[in-house]
């Protein structure tokens, strides 16, 4: 099969056509009609189709001209496992039926762009609590609440990115919605704003403007709001096409961009406090303001906190003074935390990801490893070295939250760590922590070569918490190249690519171009420092060959005669080389 085609197949959501609703059943748009949770459900249906329908479209919007795009392939299926939620239902509660398709979405949460939808859809679900009909009104407060739910999930917020899209249009619903009690004219006035606001989004992220696209999860956002639009006016959603926003004229008006700075700290700090009698506002705001990159989730009885931190003690004192701490975990980072490539839109795609299997190796201790690969050299590696069971997914097939789970009380360890090996897959995992009795621990590993170092720092005699803090400092200590082809033209870091070039990123960065493949590998390995590494391996797939990789490996070996060169088939989609220098 061809790239071409493995990209076809891969990125082509799959479309439930029975949460498609039927164009004769329109939902109520007149002045004062209020809405039930039958003409919720038909309306969020409709959404859910419509963003499916446009999936590849919204994939082409990757930051990164690799052919790994994703984010409307993941918002797609979050979608539908929210309106499945329901699947029948014949509430009429507008409230209940949003509480369903709230607890869907969470679980059915894929990637980065997944999970900060599954947010917004619980933030209106509880916008609306305890209302069976809902006015314009009701619907714009709703939106006004999901995102400041959205905005708390990520503690420093990015603007540019689906956040802002979705504060913009809950402001034009609420300014809608005062104006005119009318479904109609809400929907109007929103699609319109969600437009306006996915244009203006290479404004605020320089890596956009550079890029020559806006933000994918914004677009996401634009397209499920029109797709209700669409439908309520009584057009045929599933025939018709996305209109493109390029945010073109918005770029030509602009005289500056604002740049993000990111903070650095040396210690990831997680635990989980229990107790009573704080307020949870207030105890997040004291704590966040100890250090970065805080995500802080809780309620007056238990609260989760991660945080980048420079005095762990700092934190963890006042957290004692407030109750008992729980799953307390430190660890020594090496590099800075970037916030933001978790919504920048430079994700991965593929359909369905199959529920994975554990294999035999589950009996090796009381604790169970979960690797996440994608391709079967990859799965192999993993499962030799120890992995308790293969999560399915990676580059092109993110794994649902659910997904995860159910791995997760598969195996019969009750303490389990996952290795998600792939940033857009991290928030994922991390949602199985409060979602399972079991006690869950997620090593950040955004790379292959990380999580196989991890794994190998793994020691089945020492508890949870050491085998976390020393498989999180093993996966910091490999450095990761990855050779694919460009999708588009693009300008990537003051680097211009054309469609059909190789490229080569290091550690999740764009470096290199050219127009062989094993120039730009060379080029690679060379900024890598590849000659003072002691262990190179070269993991392969794509459209290389067993014959060209092991010419390859040879050559390598050949030019670093100190190193001790490894060779391993990964069979992974799109990336002829994964590359790793220890």
């Amino acid at each position: 099969m061809s790239t071409s085609q493995q990209r076809s197949s891969a990125k082509e959501a799959p479309i439930n056509e029975d949460l498609a609703p039927t164009q004769h059943r329109h939902i109520p748009t007149e002045d004062g009609e209020p809405w039930g949770g039958q003409d919720l459900k038909r309306a969020l249906s409709a959404g859910a189709v419509w963003v499916a329908r446009n999936a590849e479209a919204i994939n082409s919007l990757n930051v990164f001209p690799v052919p790994d795009g994703d984010t409307g392939t993941n918002m797609a299926l979050t979608m539908q496992a929210a309106i499945k939620q329901i699947g029948d239902s014949p509430s009429h509660s507008a409230s209940e039926i949003a509480a369903g398709i709230s607890h869907g979405a969470l679980m059915g949460a894929r990637g980065n762009s997944g999970v900060i939808l599954s947010q917004i859809l619980r933030g209106f679900s509880d916008g609306i609590t305890g209302k069976d009909r809902i006015s314009a009104l009701d619907f714009a407060n709703g939106m006004v609440v999901a995102t400041a739910t959205a905005y708390r999930a990520v503690l420093k917020p990015v603007e540019g990115t689906i956040l802002t899209v979705i504060k913009d249009t809950g402001e034009a619903a609420v300014a809608a919605a005062n104006k005119r009690d009318s479904f109609g004219y809400l929907l109007s006035q929103i699609s319109k704003a969600a437009k306006a606001s996915v244009a203006r989004t290479p404004l605020l992220l320089d890596k956009l403007r550079d890029a020559g696209v806006v933000d994918a999860g914004g677009q996401g956002l634009w397209v499920i709001l029109d797709g209700i639009r669409r439908f309520a006016e009584g057009e045929e959603v599933e025939m018709l096409e996305v209109d493109a926003v390029t945010g073109n004229a918005a770029l030509e008006e602009a005289s500056h961009t604002v740049h993000v700075e990111h903070g650095e700290y040396g210690y990831c700090t997680n635990f989980l406090l229990v107790g009573t009698g704080w307020d949870f506002d207030q105890v997040r705001e004291r704590i966040a303001a100890l250090g970065d990159s805080a995500v802080i989730v809780g309620d007056d009885r238990i609260v989760k906190v991660h945080i980048h931190t420079e005095t762990p003690g700092t934190v963890l004192d006042y957290a004692c003074s407030l109750g008992s701490l729980r799953q307390i975990g430190i660890t020594n980072m090496q590099d800075q935390h970037d916030e933001f490539i978790e919504m920048h839109g430079a994700e991965e795609s593929g359909g369905q990801a199959t529920t994975p299997t554990a294999n035999t190796n589950v009996a090796q201790g009381r604790i169970a490893v979960l690797a996440v690969a994608s391709g079967p050299g990859l799965a192999s590696t993993f499962k030799s070295m120890g992995a308790s069971a293969i999560i399915e997914g990676g580059q092109t097939m993110n794994p649902s939250t659910e997904d995860i789970l159910k791995v997760v009380e598969s195996v019969p360890q009750n303490e389990v760590i996952i290795l998600p090996n792939n940033g857009n897959i991290i928030m994922s995992a991390r949602q199985t922590i409060d979602l399972s009795r079991k006690q869950v621990s997620v090593v950040p590993t955004d790379t292959i070569p990380q999580g196989v170092s991890a794994l190998l720092a793994m020691n089945y005699e020492a508890s949870l918490d050491d085998n976390v803090k020393a498989m999180h400092e093993a996966s910091k200590g490999v450095q990761t190249a990855e050779l694919t082809r460009a999708v588009r033209d693009a300008k990537v870091n003051g680097i211009k690519v054309k469609t059909g070039q190789i490229i080569g990123l290091i550690n999740n960065t764009l470096v290199t171009t050219g127009k062989e493949r094993d120039a730009v590998a060379w080029d690679l390995l060379g900024r890598m420092n590849a000659e003072d590494s002691e262990l190179i391996t070269i993991y392969w797939g794509g459209e290389v060959d067993e014959a060209a990789a092991g010419t390859f490996h040879n050559e390598i070996q050949q030019r670093y005669p100190n190193a001790e060169v490894e060779v391993v088939f990964g069979g992974q989609p799109f990336y002829d080389y994964i590359i790793s220098a220890e």
